[in-house]
């Protein structure tokens, strides 16, 4: 049956559709999202298009090849698609072929798929192969809407991440992400001192990236080609770290059955970095200070001095003012390497930066791992913003590792980062534990309050329904009447 508001002559199937009335001043039809409605029942797609053409700009096709030609004039980010195309409308294979196709051309596309009731195994093989959700024929339409909704701000955030992203990629400094005030100041810094050879400080607490930092001075400077050598000089014994750093000659000590060249230089022609600087004992400290004021060194049962040609840059995570105040650190050796300091502000004083990073750490793992397609969901992202981070960075990098690795779904839940929905970290139980109880309390929780409705359960979770539809399964739980 016909809808009696439609035009006597409805364009033909893949012609682009306006709005139902002229846009005013504040929504014209071009600032509308696009929608692409794929359907081979002329009489659904009008229906469709009736009911969703005030909020998007609507372009429908009837086929496979109808479908490919609209979605790459109008490039929507998202679909409604029937699987039951011609020329087999009564199988699910036309319509799956549209889909690898249109994900083909651009996979950030959300597509929903559009199934009759029992045909919830082809719409699950359409999961599989990419697309984002799938609703029932006849479609109720305010949980289309919802759907609908929830897919174009997806769409819209992912699109605002990558383009952050490539923004970033250009001037990530080594790695180094951040798109708040205080790296902005901090990248600001490692511009102006790469280009010189001053000694330079960096402070920051465990885990904020000292040592990629000091990578970043090193790349953009004019020793790039030279040597990076890194030392941590709290993890060397006390007896050993003299030679470590300044080398040592053939039977200088019990064990030294070969001349050794140290790491100083080893350094020679690139940039030295002396990692938890704040650790080496006193008398060390007097033959580093000589060679920062004479850049030349003598190796342990040596008397021959040997130059150095090498930029040192330092770290720690200590206060070497306090040190100063107990004698424990010599006041001259800080002058020295604190020409200029760069201090890297805490992961939780970083305004969004802890997502931009999980973003970031998520791609790359998932891409390690096989399993490209992984995204946060609004919970899990919640907890990352509220988690105060004590780690800092190398603790948001361990915990998306460990998510990625660990976890069973497309969607990573905040309990698969090992934090509640709160942003604390779970403590007494194992990760499956601690998931599947605090997935089991959401999940009835949601339905209880949505009268036992999938669509919209799902979205409060923000999670898809066949994932919502899984979980209930694998955690047995029983929808209310």
């Amino acid at each position: 049956m016909r809808d009696p508001s439609k035009s006597p002559q409805e364009p033909a199937v893949g012609a682009q559709i306006g709005p139902l009335t002229k846009p005013g001043p504040a929504q014209s039809a071009s600032a509308k999202p696009k929608l692409l409605i794929v359907d081979d029942d002329e009489e659904i797609r009008t229906q469709m298009k009736w009911a969703l053409a005030a909020d998007y700009t609507i372009a429908m096709a009837g086929d496979r090849a109808a479908a490919i030609e609209q979605f790459r004039a109008s490039r929507p980010a998202v679909v409604l698609l029937d699987l039951g195309l011609p020329p087999h409308p009564g199988t699910p294979e036309e319509g799956l072929a549209t889909l690898s196709e249109l994900l083909a051309i651009d996979r950030a596309t959300k597509v929903v798929i559009v199934s009759g009731q029992g045909e919830k195994a082809p719409a699950m093989r359409a999961i599989g192969l990419g697309a984002y959700d799938f609703v029932g024929k006849p479609a109720d339409m305010d949980e289309l809407k919802l759907l609908l909704k929830r897919c174009f701000h997806l769409a819209q955030l992912e699109r605002e991440y990558h383009k952050m992203e490539q923004t970033l990629r250009g001037d990530s400094f080594e790695g180094l992400l951040g798109s708040g005030q205080r790296m902005q100041v901090v990248f600001d810094s490692i511009r102006k001192v790469a280009t010189s050879d001053a000694p330079v400080l960096i402070l920051g607490e465990s885990g904020t990236g000292k040592e990629m930092t000091a990578r970043a001075i090193h790349q953009r400077s004019p020793r790039k080609d030279g040597p990076f050598v890194a030392i941590n000089c709290s993890a060397i014994p006390e007896s050993l770290i003299e030679s470590e750093l300044f080398g040592h000659e053939k039977g200088s000590f019990t064990g030294a059955h070969t001349q050794r060249k140290g790491r100083i230089e080893m350094s020679s022609g690139g940039t030295l970095f002396l990692d938890e600087i704040g650790e080496v004992p006193l008398p060390i400290q007097v033959k580093l200070l000589r060679f920062l004021q004479e850049q030349c060194i003598e190796r342990v049962g040596g008397r021959q001095e040997i130059a150095v040609d090498t930029r040192v840059l330092a770290a720690t995570n200590a206060d070497l003012k306090k040190g100063m105040a107990n004698a424990t650190f010599r006041e001259d050796l800080f002058y020295r390497l604190a020409v200029v300091q760069i201090v890297l502000p805490p992961l939780r004083e970083r305004d969004d930066d802890a997502m931009l990073l999980a973003q970031s750490f998520l791609q790359r793992f998932a891409a390690e791992n096989g399993r490209n397609g992984l995204t946060f969901t609004p919970e899990a992202a919640r907890a990352i913003r509220q988690h105060p981070w004590p780690g800092n960075v190398r603790e948001l990098q361990n915990r998306v590792k460990r998510a990625v690795i660990m976890s069973e779904g497309k969607r990573l839940v905040a309990s698969d980062l090992e934090l509640d929905s709160k942003g604390g970290a779970s403590a007494g139980m194992t990760l499956k534990e601690a998931r599947e109880r605090l997935e089991t309390e959401l999940i009835r929780n949601s339905l209880r309050k949505h009268g036992g409705k999938i669509t919209a359960a799902a979205l409060e979770l923000g999670i898809s329904r066949p994932t919502l539809y899984e979980l209930i399964d694998k955690l047995g739980i029983t929808k209310p009447e």
